[in-house]
């Protein structure tokens, strides 16, 4: 199959999906095109089948926002056309499934008919498309999709009770290629975050209010409090400064390591810990799903579709949003125990290995095979 993708390039979950998608894809002999703004950050392009086009948005004064959904629908169906396209998957349904759509009514006003598949990741749904100014346009973009995908069962429900969707919303959970994030490394180069007897504990997000980083702070604190150890934060975000702030007054800047954006994630699991994610909200969890992978043992939140990544009391702890006590006491319970904290480090990464990348994309390849089916029973039945 000739299919496009169309995603956000950044760090966030939804972009690295979405590429790994792609490259998998690839890998199974279909031509991929990529298409957005700017080249997707795991986006190698090293493959025979992996395109990328970039989509560009002219500077007119005129303009105060400048069009992107206009620009990239235009850019779907000249790329469509030129590479003879016959699948479109948009992540994200703001603006992707919106600006998909368009193209589809483009193409088919030259009878050129393909359908669209969007898979829905989560903030683009709880948040900001329940926003009373998209709701409309986010409802229409679902109901006008070929086929809808969520990944998770409580992205699926909280997209249910939030919209009027008409379309059937299949579960394709997020994905990993454990091969990837087998700890493969012969230095990991521990020495240089910690010292022997300090444990390591990881946090990994785009710092913004919704991932509760403050939080993980707070129990970083109670941690270290109880054992030598260090906290490693990756990404970057609005909240970076008042949480560089926030570890200057409780005196622990110096066992707190802000490391920005990295391509090296893999590698700075290989030497953690613990992995804490708190976070208000989260549609699944990709980074506690790799952080199992690398056999990190997660201490999470119960939020959206965590409690069907991170299994209590195997892969590590939920508790309640904000419930920092419980949390606290959970992490310090696994890291003081050695034979604890290994039991769960075995068993974070055996549970990965249920979203291994072989097991989830061919399920991809079915809803792109029934939709291209659907789409050609439609033709020949008008």
């Amino acid at each position: 199959m000739k299919i496009a993708i169309v995603c956000y390039p950044t760090f966030g979950g939804s972009g690295v999906v979405a590429t790994e998608l792609g490259i998998a894809l690839a890998e199974q002999g279909h031509e991929i095109h990529f298409i957005t703004y700017k080249q997707p950050v795991r986006l190698q392009l090293l493959h025979s089948n992996v395109h990328y086009h970039e989509v560009t948005v002219p500077s007119y004064p005129l303009f105060h926002y400048q069009p992107y959904e206009l620009a990239l629908s235009s850019k779907l169906v000249n790329m469509a056309k030129l590479h003879e396209i016959e699948l479109v998957h948009v992540h994200y349904a703001i603006p992707h499934a919106y600006a998909g759509y368009m193209a589809k009514q483009m193409l088919a006003e030259e009878d050129i008919f393909i359908p669209m598949v969007t898979t829905l990741h989560g903030t683009d749904i709880t948040l900001v498309g329940n926003h009373p100014f998209y709701k409309p346009a986010v409802t229409f973009s679902i109901n006008n999709s070929d086929a809808v995908t969520s990944v998770s069962q409580s992205l699926k429900d909280d997209t249910l009770r939030l919209f009027n969707i008409k379309k059937k919303i299949h579960v394709v959970p997020n994905f990993i290629d454990t091969k990837k994030l087998d700890n493969s490394f012969s230095d990991c180069e521990r020495d240089l975050i910690a010292s022997v007897d300090e444990k390591i504990i990881t946090h990994i997000s785009n710092i913004r209010k919704v991932k509760r980083v403050d939080d993980v702070i707070e129990i970083f604190d109670r941690i270290q409090k109880k054992m030598p150890a260090k906290l490693v934060i990756v990404g970057d975000g609005p909240e970076k400064k008042s949480l560089e702030l926030l570890c200057k007054n409780k005196g622990i800047t110096e066992k707190v390591l802000f490391v920005g954006n990295s391509h090296e994630v893999d590698k700075i699991l290989c030497f953690s810990d613990m992995f804490i994610l708190p976070s208000e909200h989260e549609s699944f969890g990709l980074v506690a799903l790799e952080a199992m992978a690398c056999g990190v043992p997660v201490i999470s939140s119960n939020a959206g579709g965590l409690p069907e990544v991170n299994i209590q009391g195997e892969s590590g702890f939920l508790s309640d949003v904000g419930n920092v006590d419980e949390m606290s006491e959970n992490a310090i319970k696994i890291l003081q125990d050695p034979e604890m904290l290994l039991k769960f480090k075995k068993k974070a990464k055996s549970i990965s290995k249920r979203f291994e990348t072989k097991a989830i994309v061919p399920m991809y390849e079915e809803i792109y095979k029934n939709a291209l089916n659907a789409l050609s029973v439609k033709k020949n039945n008008p």
